[in-house]
């Protein structure tokens, strides 16, 4: 029998191929402003939301000065991209995996919501998880950890086990006080994110979904 009520997925990043797009057009937005700002350091700033993105990469003086506008500006060049993410593979036993055997699912986004309809159009998402997040449920995103408060919320839960693909995602589930694994599809090492408290490092998705007995428990059995 599982000891969690219920699994937090993250999506971006986790359960869709999405950084790499994510850093490009966090890289035009800021060159929209006359700031050139090396894409591996956006890209290792990806999980986080675009409120805390800014400042950490760019400092408080371009947030309270170009903020809402590179956001702004972020979105519009994601836009056309948005078309060439992906699921990764293993995406749906994985969710499918972790229901069979009890834990409610919920996916954590901090994603906008038509971005995240768009992921959910790709593993049949609204079909297979309880329930889900964007952006607009909370003020603060990771790796502040109000989006994993609102996913128990929804899950009805006490006790989960967090999925993420950054070190954020990990802050984020540590602040929450819950159990936490790591995919590396987010490109951080496996010592980074055990650093940041991973209980577990898996390679891909595929690998997670194929240790669910380990991590959840056996499939549960009618009756």
């Amino acid at each position: 029998m599982s000891s969690y009520d219920a699994v937090v997925l993250d999506v971006d990043g986790t359960l869709v191929d999405s950084n790499f797009q994510h850093a490009l057009a966090w890289y035009r937005a800021f060159r929209r402003h006359d700031l050139t700002l090396p894409v591996w350091r956006l890209h290792r700033a990806i999980g986080m939301g675009g409120d805390q993105l800014v400042a950490a990469v760019a400092g408080d003086e371009v947030e309270r000065a170009h903020g809402d506008a590179l956001r702004a500006a972020w979105a519009e060049e994601f836009a056309p991209m948005l078309g060439e993410v992906a699921a990764f593979d293993g995406v749906r036993e994985l969710v499918c995996g972790i229901r069979d055997r009890g834990p409610t699912v919920v996916l954590a986004s901090s994603g906008k919501p038509e971005h995240v309809d768009v992921y959910l159009d790709l593993f049949d998402g609204r079909e297979l998880a309880s329930a889900w997040t964007t952006s607009e449920d909370v003020e603060r995103t990771k790796p502040e950890p109000d989006l994993i408060g609102v996913a128990l919320e929804r899950a009805q839960a006490t006790t989960s086990l967090v999925v993420g693909d950054s070190v954020w995602d990990m802050e984020a589930a540590a602040r929450a006080g819950q159990a936490c694994v790591a995919v590396r599809t987010g490109g951080f090492s496996a010592g980074e994110l055990r650093d940041a408290g991973a209980g577990a490092v898996y390679d891909s998705v595929r690998d997670l979904a194929d240790d669910l007995d380990a991590l959840v428990g056996p499939v549960r059995v009618a009756g």
